[in-house]
């Protein structure tokens, strides 16, 4: 099915439906957020209820968006909507929550590793983010751009393109971050909710992860345990972006953060400056996402997962 007619059928299925929970996977990013926010607003302004419910809730960096306040944190949804909307995310098990699977459920995605798990997809890799997907469904669906809204869209693809740095950035993203700064999102502003608002506990956790800095060849990686993590009173949301600063360094194409977790597995954040293609190395793992960030989890020991993931980015698929 071409792109337009998938973007017809999700206008048509939400059409035909009056009520409407959306959500995105669990721990989520700026596209999450973003994205289900604004896709909110959409659905209310074409004369539908809408709700946003996210299993985490919305992390402390994201808080100060337009209608951060109205998402719910829960782990179930209640009875009363009619379908789901599921932004960004590959499966009813990424979002955590319970009592979507007997729903009508519209997957809207742009990851490469997507897949049609819901009554409707609309599946595009070649958009840079999922806000990018709810900007065309809201100017096709004839939606008035608040400033509010472009507000949330801009900070999805600001945050989804890292500050417009990842591969796959061309001149049709700046286009759509013209027309947001145009209805009315302060691009300066939504930059300093972001990445000058960061807590104490997320700068302490930095330097116990850079303490466990290693650099192999052209792959660089760092980690965190439990107990670090209590030292620095961090939250999960504190280790957002840390894989940044080890890519940032001079030489190193493809970047690796270990985070252990309860079960003694780890969670892997992945990065690349393009060379790599770290989406299908995440694969390898049961994880996806972009050529040039993604994410997965692997079993533990530390050591283990380390000689695992590594071995995968030094022989991994290159960007083709």
């Amino acid at each position: 099915m071409r792109n337009n007619d998938m973007l017809e059928d999700v206008l048509r299925q939400i059409g035909q439906r009056e009520r409407f929970v959306l959500t995105s996977h669990a721990r989520p990013d700026g596209d999450a957020v973003g994205s289900a926010l604004a896709c909110c607003q959409v659905l209310r302004a074409m004369g539908k209820h809408a709700d946003v419910i996210l299993h985490d809730g919305v992390p402390r960096i994201y808080r100060s968006l337009p209608f951060a306040d109205q998402v719910v944190q829960a782990d179930r949804v209640k009875d009363g909507y009619e379908a789901a909307i599921i932004l960004e995310c590959d499966s009813i098990h990424r979002t955590r929550l319970e009592g979507l699977e007997d729903r009508f459920l519209i997957s809207i995605d742009h990851h490469v590793s997507g897949r049609p798990f819901a009554h409707v997809n609309w599946i595009d890799p070649h958009a840079v983010a999922t806000a990018e997907m709810v900007f065309r469904l809201a100017r096709e669906a004839d939606v008035k751009f608040s400033p509010e809204i472009a507000t949330c869209l801009y900070t999805a693809l600001m945050t989804d393109t890292g500050s417009f740095m990842f591969q796959g950035t061309n001149e049709n993203t700046f286009a759509l971050a013209r027309e947001l700064v145009l209805a009315g999102a302060d691009p300066a502003l939504c930059a300093r909710s972001i990445y000058f608002a960061h807590s104490i506990a997320k700068l302490r956790l930095l330097g116990e992860a850079l303490r466990n800095l290693s650099i192999e060849g052209h792959i660089g990686y760092f980690w965190v345990t439990k107990k670090q993590m209590e030292r620095c009173d961090a939250r999960e949301e504190d280790c957002e972006g840390l894989v940044n600063y080890v890519l940032s360094i001079g030489g190193v194409e493809a970047a690796a953060f270990f985070r252990e977790l309860e079960n003694g597995r780890y969670r892997v954040s992945l990065r690349s400056k393009g060379k790599i293609d770290v989406a299908r190395v995440a694969e390898c793992f049961g994880g996806g996402g972009h050529e040039c960030a993604s994410g997965c989890s692997v079993d533990g020991p530390l050591a283990h997962s380390v000689r695992q993931v590594i071995m995968q980015l030094r022989h991994g698929p290159s960007v083709q």
